[in-house]
């Protein structure tokens, strides 16, 4: 259940719905009366189908009566009947004197004590009265805490309101009395499926982080009343991501009386048990394993009277499976202090002393400071970082630091903690570690290390480079003095990270510090910088070979040089980013993810766009800004390549001030480039060329990052339509001499492209197949359909044979694209040049009134009533991408409201 102020709005519940609804009509029509009896267990979401019934009544006109059953009141006799009722007595003419003698006498007006019947007939008699001026609604919730006089009366109303139109909508637990007493069949009301729960969850808690989100899910199991309730228990920084969640969730008041019921009456022994099962969690006891910390003789016989209660039972596997999740919550929670020491020190001792399992439980017993367990733990949190479990390891570092004596060793660990769980994809838990850590002294020992987690948090989270400069070429000397301890591979990752605010920002100090202990690091570090300032011909090679003989556990450490290595030379291969998709932690599945965004533009896999923005609301779940960022520049690549301005500009407005007040060069130019490129779908050749010419002026060595080099193509194209041939051959003459050709595959496609630009009429046919010539050529399928497309335009202007050919070819590639303006370019040099163009079976390019396939489909989910948050979860796109679209799509097709899409797309 969701709500809109005050206003009930169900999630899922049809079947249950079209029930309510279709008795309400009923009634309506006259047809007869009717009951629906809702049945399910505490928190499933009854009460909430009564409050939408309700609303749905009284909009069809309705008389709603209503009474609500509490623990506290169901010896008190007649008592909901008076809340139902005790209205419709004080209006009521209608009656005769006996039957108010008897509602009088049961509501404790008048002395007497009246029976049952009596009481019965004069409550239908009101029923009766009530209903010859509109129909009526009686709700009965919590049937299974009415008192049992009402109850009675209810089910003889129930019986006798068949031929009135009146509908009585009642709830019970499975086993209320109502439910096995009343004749009307009961509607088991069930968990929500997960997928409901999601978006319940996601509309009552919109800013819920990832984590919690997932876990909160898991442990509320479908409940809707879990759903609304854990959240609440959750301090802010848990549900930001900023904080870890705690082992188990708090239930809060109304979970704790929902749950506690069950749990109130059971002995010592059965409490014991039930305490040990839900402890014993995953897999480590899947084998019955914990049974063994029970030190009772009667172990078996307590287990079948847990399982007569209905409170858990004994899976094949010998796991205790409880009735609902959250009763397994329940047991914890109720379960003293003391208690769950004791039981945590008997698990345990399920395992061998030498066993790392183990350490969990003791250290979940511990009440005091333990040098010798938080070693243990610390180095057991190491071990699984190095086989990529880094959120994990963090977790144990953090219960090291709380067991630590020495508040050095605590600083220590807490520093090894806030870098792991930064690995590990916690980023708003390591910055705030971080920021815990500056208010303590932190030993010099691990200076290195604590200057890292600095900067990590500032990179990744707060989007700001100046940390980097300041603090990690000092680092870098301190990791490569002799005999220094390098932290288990820390120079590898301190190296990438300067190399990264190097790349990002330009900052001649940062290069500098690279450049002076560029000899102290791997091969993998110093090819990521030669990548970077100077790829030379052998560097693509290198990049194969480096990345063939790692070991698994150098993996983990080269993963982020060697993508960012692959990144800079255009270098998509394959084999490489299968490397990094196994179980690693999300900051090298971040960096594989942008390459691979990135790759996708450049290959023409453009239907994985949406990609990039479901990964950037991924990166800003999980505090990773930067890489949000990142992944909303990658897809400004795709509007800028189908001409989607409208697109771009909202991309821009949202990352250019961050990438400004960040000194993102980088993110800068790369945004100035896109807008050049739209120029460019557009034929604003003049002012694509001025774009171009701010990145990389003609005849001047393009210096910088490699792929200052790649606009050779994209700045002689605007050159050649604009008159300027001079400037383009100039610049294809310093391309050559600073050997821009021999940088990756696509850098030699691109340069021959251009070249066949601008080559003379004589030679310029065999200048284009020498382009089509290019190994790799057919892989860059954006960049190969432009060049197809010129070629066409030269062929037909100079009335050549062949023109037809790659015009088809280019137009095919362009409509697969969706790059609409450059489709359309090549359908008129299809006419002009005699062909009358036919599209494909599949259909245009663009839907109705000059609709994308993307903007026909958001149209069609919206004329649904769907809401941008809806239709963004099914196409994978942001609610902003969605309205967007939208913001496109209306003025298309005339209209100004979504009210009007339906008819505006009758027949499309």
């Amino acid at each position: 259940m969701a709500e809109d102020g005050r206003v009930p709005v169900l999630v899922g519940r049809r079947r249950e719905t079209e029930l309510l609804t279709a008795a309400l009509v009923q009634a309506v029509d006259g047809a007869s009366g009717s009951t629906v009896l809702l049945r399910g267990d505490a928190g499933v979401g009854k009460s909430t189908l009564l409050a939408w019934a309700e609303r749905a009544a009284r909009e069809r006109g309705f008389t709603v009566l209503r009474a609500v059953g509490t623990e506290a009141e169901t010896d008190l006799t007649f008592g909901a009947l008076h809340q139902a009722f005790w209205a419709q007595l004080s209006r009521s003419g209608a009656l005769s004197a006996h039957q108010r003698d008897a509602l009088e006498s049961a509501f404790g007006v008048r002395s007497g004590t009246p029976s049952g019947f009596a009481v019965g007939t004069a409550a239908l008699a009101l029923l009766e009265e009530a209903a010859r001026t509109a129909p009526v609604l009686l709700l009965l919730d919590d049937l299974h805490w009415i008192d049992s006089s009402s109850a009675t009366v209810f089910a003889f109303l129930h019986r006798r309101c068949a031929e009135l139109p009146v509908v009585i909508a009642g709830a019970t637990r499975p086993d209320g009395p109502a439910a096995q007493t009343w004749s009307a069949e009961a509607v088991d009301v069930q968990a929500l499926p997960r997928t409901d729960a999601a978006l319940l969850l996601g509309h009552r808690y919109p800013e819920l982080a990832a984590p919690a989100r997932d876990r909160v899910l898991t442990e509320a199991a479908g409940n809707p009343l879990a759903l609304v309730e854990l959240p609440r228990q959750l301090a802010a920084g848990q549900q930001r991501g900023t904080a870890p969640l705690p082992e188990r969730l708090p239930l809060g008041r109304k979970l704790e009386r929902m749950f506690a019921e069950r749990l109130r009456d059971v002995t010592p022994e059965v409490g014991h048990l039930l305490l040990l099962g839900a402890l014993a969690t995953g897999p480590d006891f899947s084998d019955g394993g914990w049974l063994r910390a029970i030190a009772d003789d009667n172990a078996r016989e307590v287990l079948e009277r847990v399982e007569a209660d209905g409170l858990a039972r004994l899976d094949p596997a010998g796991q205790l499976v409880f009735r609902h999740p959250l009763v397994r919550t329940a047991v914890v929670s109720a379960a003293s202090d003391t208690a769950r020491r004791e039981a945590h020190r008997a698990l345990s001792e399920a395992f061998a002393p030498d066993d790392p399992r183990r350490l969990v439980h003791e250290a979940a017993a511990a009440l005091l400071p333990d040098e010798e367990l938080a070693h243990r733990l610390q180095e057991a949190g190491r071990d699984l970082a190095r086989r990529g479990g880094d959120a994990e390891g963090a977790l144990l570092l953090e219960r090291a630091a709380a067991l630590s004596p020495s508040s050095c060793d605590r600083a220590r660990r807490l520093t090894w903690a806030a870098v792991m769980s930064a690995h590990g994809g916690q980023l708003r838990h390591t910055a705030a570690l971080v920021e815990e850590l500056k208010t303590s002294t932190v030993p010099q020992d691990v200076a290195p290390l604590f200057a890292y987690a600095v900067v990590y948090a500032d990179q990744s989270h707060h989007v700001d480079f100046e940390s980097s400069a300041a603090l990690l070429p000092t680092a870098l000397d301190t990791l490569t003095a002799p005999g220094a301890d390098t932290f288990g591979g820390l120079l590898e990752q301190v190296y990438f990270k300067l190399l990264l605010a190097a790349t990002y920002t330009d900052d001649p100090w940062a290069w500098r510090a690279l450049e002076r202990h560029r000899e102290k690091v791997s091969e993998a570090g110093r090819l990521c910088l030669r990548a970077w300032t100077d790829p030379g011909p052998d560097t693509a090679t290198a990049l194969r070979e480096v990345a063939g003989q790692l070991t698994e556990e150098q993996e983990a450490g080269a993963a982020w040089l060697l993508l960012w290595t692959a990144s800079a030379l255009d270098c998509p291969e394959g084999d490489l980013w299968q490397r990094f998709t196994g179980p690693h932690g999300y900051a090298t599945q971040g960096s594989f993810a942008k390459a691979k965004c990135h790759q996708d533009f450049l290959l023409g896999h453009w239907d994985q766009a949406a990609v990039c923005l479901r990964e950037a609301e991924i990166a800003d779940e999980l505090g990773y800004h930067t890489n949000a960022l990142m992944f909303r520049q990658y897809h400004a690549h795709f509007l800028a390549g189908r001409g989607d301005e409208a697109g771009l500009r909202e991309i821009e407005q949202a990352i250019r001030p961050t990438a400004t007040r960040a000194r993102m060069r980088y993110v800068l130019d790369r945004l100035t480039h896109l807008r050049g490129l739209a120029a460019l779908a557009h034929q604003r050749y003049e002012e694509a060329y001025a774009h171009f010419c701010e990145i990389t002026p003609p005849g001047r060595p393009p210096g910088g990052p490699p792929w200052h080099h790649a606009l050779v193509f994209d700045l002689v194209t605007a050159a050649v339509h604009t008159g300027r041939h001079e400037e383009a051959q100039a610049h294809l003459a310093v391309g050559h001499t600073a050997r821009s050709t021999e940088i990756s595959g696509r850098h030699a496609f691109l340069y021959a492209a251009a070249t066949a630009l601008t080559t003379t009429d004589d030679e310029a046919d065999d200048a284009y197949r020498a382009a089509y010539a290019v190994p790799g050529a057919e892989r860059w399928a954006f960049d190969l359909a432009r060049l197809r497309l010129a070629h066409g335009s030269w062929l037909r202007r100079r009335h050549r044979p062949g023109a037809r050919e790659p015009l088809r070819a280019a137009h095919h590639t362009f409509r697969r694209l969706q790059a609409a303006p450059w489709a359309r370019r090549c359908e008129e040099e299809l006419r002009a040049a005699g062909e009358s163009v036919t599209l494909p079976p599949d259909g245009p390019a663009e839907g109705p009134s000059g609709l994308t396939g993307q903007e026909l489909r958001i149209a069609r989910l919206a004329a649904t009533g769907l809401t941008n948050k809806e239709i963004g979860r099914r196409l994978q796109l942001s609610p902003r991408t969605v309205g967007a679209h939208l913001y496109k799509v209306f003025p298309k097709l005339g209209i100004t409201s979504r009210a009007a899409l339906a008819h505006a797309l009758d027949g499309t």
